[in-house]
């Protein structure tokens, strides 16, 4: 198998406002470029505004290891803004409206990538405009059947319903969230989940969030892991047949901002190598604290620190 895979990611590429300042994010943009520095062909597929923040991202992304040959550019609508506020250490966000990323086109390019690509990563935020949602799920559904499909829930309020996760899931093999959305996703899907769970879900335990798991798997028959991240305390992983709980490890966050997209982008890269369920639930909490205890969500990746981690992982393994 050719070890370095086509990895896409599609949805938002957006600007995070710091209180400290500017950095480059938005979740399908932070995913693959965390693929692309694992070694993978990773490609980000958005819309950015022809205006200076544009430039900026392109500048920004340029010297890094991600394709972004294929960015569309909006004449008219500006390049996605978020402002992110700190609560406690845990961000708060105002995604502006609207960006150019609101209006996605699926062009012949973005169809022939989708077809060769071994994974495709999409969100919700993306779905919030309808033309953005048909283009992610038409090239989604554009995929080969061995494409792993991954459907990374990031529910940011108020662009989310249960039809929009609905149609993803059922797209999907690969789901993941957070333990604050899990019970509000079995909400929202209409699952049994009730108010009380979802006020509590970051104290749901690691056997109820194993159960959510697998109604999810019950319920779409497509679904082939159920990712859970559960911050400082690792993440779950449950299959059909098996599931693995991770411990997470001890770092000094700095912030958060990313390092979901980097667990998912790291489950990704060793899922596609057939790895076993412990060392992906490895690779993805040891990438994940990585980006926490950095500022922002891409932040410069040392090769010394990629090396010793993928080594790290490897002995784990």
């Amino acid at each position: 198998m050719n070890d370095r895979q086509l990895i896409l990611g599609i949805g938002e590429l957006l600007w995070d406002i710091l209180p400290e300042g500017e950095r480059l994010g938005g979740a399908p943009a932070n995913f693959a470029v965390m693929a692309g520095r694992l070694g993978n062909h990773a490609a980000i597929l958005s819309r950015i505004g022809r205006d200076e923040l544009g430039r900026q991202a392109v500048d920004r992304l340029n010297p890094m290891p991600v394709d972004v040959s294929l960015l569309e550019v909006d004449p008219a609508h500006p390049t996605g803004r978020v402002t992110v506020s700190f609560v406690q250490g845990e961000p708060e966000y105002t995604i502006h409206q609207p960006a150019a990323w609101d209006f996605l086109e699926l062009t012949d390019e973005w169809i022939r990538l989708a077809e060769r690509a071994d994974a495709i990563c999409f969100g919700t935020l993306a779905q919030r405009s309808a033309g953005s949602r048909q283009a992610i799920q038409t090239l989604a559904a554009e995929t080969r059947a061995t494409c792993l499909r991954v459907f990374d829930v990031n529910l940011r309020p108020p662009f989310y319903s249960g039809e929009v996760i609905q149609e993803s899931l059922e797209l999907a093999a690969v789901v993941k969230m957070n333990q604050e959305e899990t019970p509000l996703v079995l909400q929202l899907l209409g699952l049994g989940s009730n108010e009380e769970l979802v006020a509590e879900g970051a104290r749901m335990s690691g056997e109820a969030l194993r159960a959510s798991g697998e109604r999810l798997l019950d319920e779409f028959p497509n679904l082939e892991l159920v990712a859970i991240t559960r911050g400082s305390h690792g993440s779950l992983l449950v299959k059909r047949e098996e599931w693995h709980e991770h411990p997470g490890f001890p770092v000094e966050v700095v912030d958060r901002i990313g390092a979901g997209d980097a667990f998912t982008a790291a489950i990704v890269h060793y899922l596609l190598r057939g790895a076993a369920l412990a060392t992906v639930n490895e690779a993805g909490n040891r990438w994940g604290g990585w980006v926490a205890s950095q500022s922002g969500a891409m932040p410069a990746l040392p090769e010394a620190t990629l090396e010793a981690t993928a080594a790290a992982i490897e002995r784990a393994g």
